[in-house]
């Protein structure tokens, strides 16, 4: 081996460690400048800068199993991975995050942690008994966001568009009634986006970086959000969304842009912000471009599956436009016109690296080393790479909207997702990994994470 060649070897491991650092240093000054901000100013209206968190070092029940969880998938997650066929691997994987998001939900208790999350006075829950008469209450939605209105919306109905709502009406209407039902669901559901991210990785890049990625995906500190908010729901069906059209545009049935679609329609109205997933879906179409040339058919199927949830919606009397309008509203009405944007514009970031981890820190360093030298690096390497790119534009576009500050480590769930494959590019996983599990830990038995 060359001096050179030793050299490039060891910059790599350094880069991402400086990469892992500067990330934390961003935590350190956002913790310390909104510890400032709000004892002297009173503006972020969060009591842990830049979290919505209240310092709170507790155990509960579900520590030792987050515990055990976590110090598995350290041990053994990187080579199980690489050996379990696919198909149970994506199983084993739902089954790991499911079991990392309970336990981490748990450790706070079945009532505060679980059961009581989706009942609060801004959640879902609250309005369920709105709902009577579901065509007329989608018909009078948009006379309840703005603050002024009669019987006005909750801050989570008010700012979202009602399929958001309308998944918990549905719930009730079924027979899983309460905020037991409720938190099961964001966190079966949500811990599904894992599989679905595995899925789009593998076909758009391929299975080596998809079983590489996999013990990411499963000990993501995200999984302290995913359970249990219907932000993780979101996240779930807007991952899903951008699988199948993954699957649709590398050689499988073009039948799977029109589910694609439909999932990314129905992703558009649960969250107004989510139509940023256009960015990675668009992405996506231009990663399988080869297969969008030969078969034209496909980008129409797409935009025939996104059109139903919209045309639905629009017929029974809601306007998402007019929706989004009284939102923004709504938002300088309350709390988000007061906090400064000049502390969340770049705080906002420190709450993504407590979310995705240090780990995915050193993992963008490296996917943007990969896009710098695209042609050149592995093919596989650079799809990841620009797929992850798209995810971090789509994030920092809702950043500069000025329509995200503070929360948005709930919020940005969907989006955070996307920057968690860029592990795979690290080498040595076992010490990102237990890094990951131990942020994840702290975060869980040091503050509580209400909303």
């Amino acid at each position: 081996m060359t001096q050179a060649s030793s050299r490039d070897r060891c910059a790599g491991p350094r880069a991402d460690l400086a990469a892992a650092t500067a990330a934390a240093l961003l935590v350190v000054a956002a913790v310390l400048v909104g510890r400032h901000l709000q004892d002297t100013r009173r503006t972020l209206f969060v009591h842990w800068p830049p979290l919505f968190a209240d310092w709170s070092p507790h155990l509960g029940p579900g520590t030792p199993a987050a515990v055990l969880v976590a110090g598995a998938v350290v041990a053994y997650g990187s080579s199980v991975a690489a050996r379990l066929p696919w198909r149970r691997l994506l199983l084993a994987a739902w089954a790991a995050a499911l079991a990392w998001t309970w336990s981490l939900a748990l450790v706070d208790g079945w009532r505060r942690g679980v059961a009581g999350r989706l009942t609060t006075r801004n959640e879902y829950l609250t309005v369920i008994g709105r709902f009577p008469d579901i065509p007329a209450a989608l018909r009078d939605f948009t006379q309840h966001i703005v603050s002024d209105s009669p019987d006005p919306w909750p801050a989570h109905i008010a700012g979202h568009p009602p399929a958001a709502t309308l998944t918990f009406v549905l719930l009730d209407r079924i027979g899983l009634r309460g905020g037991g039902w409720a938190g099961a669901w964001c966190i079966t559901v949500g811990a599904t986006a894992c599989a679905a991210v595995l899925v789009a990785v593998r076909a758009l890049a391929d299975e080596r970086l998809a079983r590489r990625a996999a013990p990411f995906l499963v000990l993501a500190p995200a999984a302290v959000w995913v359970g249990a908010s219907a932000d993780g729901y979101f996240a779930a069906v807007a991952a899903w969304s951008v699988a199948l059209t993954a699957l649709a545009v590398t050689g499988r049935s073009v039948a799977w842009a029109a589910g694609g679609g439909l999932l990314f329609g129905l992703t558009c109205y649960l969250s107004y912000g989510l139509t940023l997933f256009a960015l990675i879906g668009a992405a996506v179409l231009v990663t399988g471009r080869r297969r969008v040339r030969e078969r034209p058919v496909l980008p129409l199927l797409f935009l025939a599956g996104a059109a139903v949830v919209p045309a639905v919606f629009t017929l029974t009397g809601f306007d998402w436009w007019e929706g989004y309008r009284l939102l923004v509203v709504r938002y300088h009405q309350g709390v988000g016109g007061t906090r400064p944007y000049g502390y969340w514009v770049w705080a906002n970031l420190a709450c993504t690296v407590l979310v995705t981890g240090v780990a995915t820190a050193a993992g963008l360093r490296r996917a943007g080393a990969v896009l710098v030298r695209r042609r050149t690096a592995p093919r596989a390497e650079a799809r990841l790479a620009f797929v992850v790119a798209a995810a971090v534009l789509a994030l920092l576009v809702a950043d500069l909207s000025g329509m995200s500050k503070a929360e948005t480590e709930r919020i940005w769930l969907p989006f955070a997702m996307w920057l968690l494959p860029a592990g795979a590019l690290l080498p040595g996983p076992r010490a990102w990994l237990a890094a990951q599990a131990v942020l994840a830990l702290l975060l869980n038995h040091l503050l509580f994470t209400g909303w």
